[in-house]
């Protein structure tokens, strides 16, 4: 009797195994009927050695592995002078006459890129627009008749949906994956402007090679461009990024229609609302974008923000982290004039906001170009007590996590060296920040309470 019930449990557990397994997505007529429109990229471009770390690999195919997650070219042979490196990714038709995608950065610099088809054929490609901020780039080749993908949309996409990836990571071409969508609306700050792309998260297998590829719903439409990966060992850790498909799509026709991307601006740097923050500011809950700096003549300035006012709703739009008002304010038209609900003294307020335009130096919309460098903020002396006898700039800022918090600079400080020039204004502390070398360890002279110190800075990390 026990053997009969034990083979009946058995039975049982198998039969609910294939059942399971039956309602599984099957990606076959998917791969078979998409593969054909996504395409290997290959693009030669000259570096020179300067900006390499030395002692070569002599691959090429890992390339865009060392650009894309280690933030540097491939180490090179450093007796040469310049030399030509050969970068791979993906990328998907969009028109039988040629149009196609792909990231920018798989790209961006290249003297020569040539796009393959699944059939073998290879034609060069155009660069027709580039769009950094966004990493989105729109390529042309010479053909007719070519197979396309079918975009769909991705502002119906939920959380748990099942999602498919094809491209060739390190080479392997038409290489099919699939995984779920984690979250939506994704801000990964990481020292670029990608801040302003509303990014899905997935856990579908995406290594270098696969960017510029396309991520498919189960209806084989284009609902992405994969693009980034979290990892801390250059490889997929489960985590990977695309770019909303109804968000390039629009970079795409600001590209043709006017060569570039416009996008809103506001001129203010912001923080998050912590819990010691919120109690300070009479809110129950930690919430919104706390505006730390306003820059001078700026849309923000101009509509009568002020620093330590909280962002709360803005265009209709919650916002509940810092990292949701670059989003949707990069998503407003230019000139819009939108309502903005504010924190102010313990108060709701509601202030009228006429959005500008993103300046194309990123150095002028952040108002901070050696935030993303060294993690810290600097503004101009107004009346700090060290400004007559210690010339310099003034620390208004400083990420627990960034370069210069571990070298031990602190909000309060007055930094009035760096690489042993003297500092006098932010100006000047910009263009010398620009020129350093960032292979190796800098000095940066501080004051603290009218006590001068000189540290070391290692910008290689």
């Amino acid at each position: 009797m026990f053997e009969y019930k034990r083979f009946l449990f058995v039975a049982i557990f198998a039969l609910s195994g294939f059942v399971q397994s039956k309602d599984l997505p099957n990606f076959t007529e998917l791969a078979e009927e998409s593969s054909p429109a996504v395409v290997n990229i290959t693009s030669t471009k000259t570096v020179s050695n300067r900006n390499s770390f030395g002692g070569g690999f002599g691959d090429p195919r890992y390339d865009e592995f060392f650009e894309r997650f280690f933030g540097q070219p491939r180490p090179s042979d450093p007796r040469q002078n310049s030399r030509p490196v050969v970068s791979t990714g993906s990328g998907f038709i969009i028109s039988k006459d040629g149009f196609l995608l792909t990231n920018n950065h798989v790209v961006e610099g290249a003297d020569e890129i040539t796009v393959s088809l699944g059939d073998r054929r290879e034609f060069k490609a155009e660069v027709i627009g580039a769009d950094a901020r966004s990493d989105v780039a729109l390529l042309k080749i010479d053909a007719n008749n070519l197979p396309t993908l079918k975009i769909g949309s991705s502002k119906e996409l939920k959380v748990g949906e099942w999602v498919v990836a094809i491209g060739s990571p390190f080479q392997l071409r038409f290489s099919v994956t699939s995984g779920i969508v984690s979250a939506k609306g994704r801000s990964i700050p990481n020292g670029s402007d990608s801040t302003y792309v509303p990014f899905l998260q997935t856990d579908v297998a995406i290594n270098p090679g696969n960017s510029g590829g396309p991520l498919f719903n189960l209806e084989g439409e284009v609902i992405g461009i994969n693009s980034q990966i979290y990892t801390r060992s250059g490889g997929y850790m489960g985590v990977s990024f695309a770019i909303p498909i109804d968000y390039a799509m629009d970079v795409v026709d600001q590209l043709k229609e006017k060569g570039y991307v416009a996008r809103g601006w506001l001129g203010v740097s912001i923080q998050e609302v912590t819990s010691e923050l919120a109690e300070a500011l009479d809110m129950d809950v930690p919430k919104g974008a706390l505006i730390s700096q306003i820059i001078k003549d700026s849309p923000a300035e101009k509509s009568g923000l002020k620093e330590e006012d909280v962002i709360l709703f803005f265009d209709g739009e919650e916002i509940f982290y810092s990292s949701d008002l670059p989003l949707t304010v990069g998503a407003i038209k230019p000139n819009s004039r939108v309502n903005a609900m504010i924190l102010r003294d313990g108060k709701k307020k509601t202030i009228s906001v006429k959005v500008g335009e993103l300046p194309k130096d990123p150095s002028i919309a952040f108002n901070n170009t050696n935030e993303n460098l060294l993690g810290l903020l600097v503004e101009n002396q107004s009346n700090s007590p060290d400004k007559i006898s210690i010339p310099g700039v003034l620390v208004t800022g400083v990420d627990s996590e960034g370069v210069a918090y571990s070298s031990g600079i602190r909000q309060g400080d007055i930094i009035y060296s760096l690489g042993r020039t003297r500092i006098n204004n932010v100006e000047e502390f910009k263009d010398i920040l620009k020129s350093v070398n960032t292979e190796r360890n800098i000095t940066i002279g501080i004051a603290r309470n009218g006590i001068k110190r000189i540290l070391s800075l290692n910008l290689s990390k």
